[in-house]
């Protein structure tokens, strides 16, 4: 494919995306489908082009005065990959392009309209109605938060402890330009490819296969070794999903102690076994709700509850950029519900002295510090072990995280 018929396959993706209400994953899916005549360097062209724009989806349309795909593409080339004009006219006029440029696209990718005056939600890509929910969480740091979120996110790597070390796993990852992460002795990165480009193909490595190293993002790594010392514990994971976290903490207890898995979605377990045999994990025992009271017997016996709860994700939009723009206010209510539904349910299996974890890949309040505000009201018998912790891309250079780590009360003697 020639630049003007990529540039036409990111406008018509970016339609479909829009005009079926569909996540932008099934939008390129469809056009994979169809496009028979596309090379592997034209898909990974066309969806990194694709993902571009929607990171920065209002300010590359206010720079341009318009907010149809078709400037917004023109803009990324134009802004964010650097082309030339010259270039863009050529692929516009392409007989397989998007068509000529009209003059006032000439004016605009010449001389853009300058954001220095544009809304937060402009110079930081997020919808406005985010705004004030950004501002609380960060203060004077709310545009660059946003911006941070609409860059290209790396390959980070845990290394799984109960098959290798990480020395051995940066030798194998090293000729994918892996490289250590000071925030973690476990975790290794591989810098975003250009976004023309391919992602590195970790999960073909032969050390894969074996179980030596899993992708997982550096605030996710994070967020599963807060929990200190679990050796020879009692552990649940609460919202175990595909079971990346489950696995973090399964290498955390050295195989020693019983982890738990469980998720309210059974379908999200699916492939946790599977995972887990590949990991060398021997201490799992996956609770699946499509069993009768699957959790039976585990009520207030557990050293540790870790719930990831379930939240807007807007933390890893840098990974998922549609669903900034797919996010509503009533989606966001349903997930608060949804969380304080969670604390307490999993708060009746902490043990009295024990701990429980309370994670979110959210970067808002609301989500975040009131839920646990509000529980601890209800809870009595709980308190915060530890001051909050949020993780950000600006900051942490991870995944946008939000951390509690909550005790309940030893039980008084009479």
């Amino acid at each position: 494919m020639r630049d003007g018929g990529r540039l036409a396959a990111a406008i018509a993706i970016l339609e479909d995306m829009d005009a079926r209400h569909q996540p932008v994953r099934l939008a390129l899916k469809s056009w994979g489908v169809g496009a028979r005549y596309a090379g592997a360097k034209d898909r990974a062209f066309v969806s990194g082009l694709v993902l571009d724009c929607l990171r920065r989806r209002r300010s590359l349309a206010w720079r341009m005065g318009d907010q149809a795909w078709r400037a917004i593409v023109l803009a990324a080339v134009g802004f964010s990959w650097g082309w030339p004009l010259e270039r863009i006219a050529a692929a516009a006029a392409d007989p397989f392009g998007p068509g000529a440029l009209s003059e006032v696209e000439t004016e605009r990718l010449a001389a853009p309209l300058s954001i220095l005056e544009a809304p937060p939600g402009v110079k930081g890509d997020f919808p406005d109605w985010t705004e004030a929910m950004f501002t609380r969480a960060f203060g004077e740091s709310a545009v660059e938060e946003g911006a941070a979120l609409a860059e290209r996110a790396p390959v980070d790597i845990r290394v799984n402890t109960l098959k290798t070390d990480p020395e051995r796993a940066l030798k194998a990852l090293r000729p994918l330009g892996a490289q250590r992460l000071e925030a973690s002795a476990t975790a290794l990165r591989i810098e975003p490819a250009a976004s023309t480009e391919r992602s590195p193909a970790v999960e073909a490595l032969p050390e894969f296969a074996k179980g030596w190293f899993e992708i997982q993002d550096l605030g996710s790594q994070i967020a599963a070794k807060t929990v200190r010392d679990i050796g020879h514990r009692q552990v649940l994971d609460f919202c175990a999903g595909g079971g990346g976290k489950t696995l973090a903490l399964a290498a955390l207890m050295a195989n020693t102690g019983q982890l738990f898995a469980y998720d309210s979605d059974g379908r999200r377990l699916a492939q946790t076994q599977e995972r887990a045999r590949r990991a060398g994990v021997r201490n799992l025992q996956v609770r699946t709700p499509l069993r009768p009271d699957p959790l039976r017997g585990l009520e207030g016996r557990m050293d540790l509850v870790f719930v990831d709860a379930p939240c807007t994700g807007s933390g890893v939009w840098r990974r998922h950029p549609d669903a900034k723009w797919r996010l509503t206010e009533d989606q966001l209510r349903r997930r608060m519900v949804e969380q304080d539904e969670v604390l307490a349910a999993a708060s009746a299996f902490v043990k009295p002295g024990g701990r429980m974890a309370y994670v979110t890949c959210s970067m808002f309040c609301e989500e975040n510090e009131d839920r646990v505000d509000a529980f601890l009201a209800a809870a009595l018998d709980f308190h915060l072990a530890e001051r909050y912790r949020r993780l950000t891309p600006r900051v942490n250079g991870a995944d946008g995280f939000f951390i509690a780590d909550l005790e309940r009360r030893p039980a008084t003697v009479t």
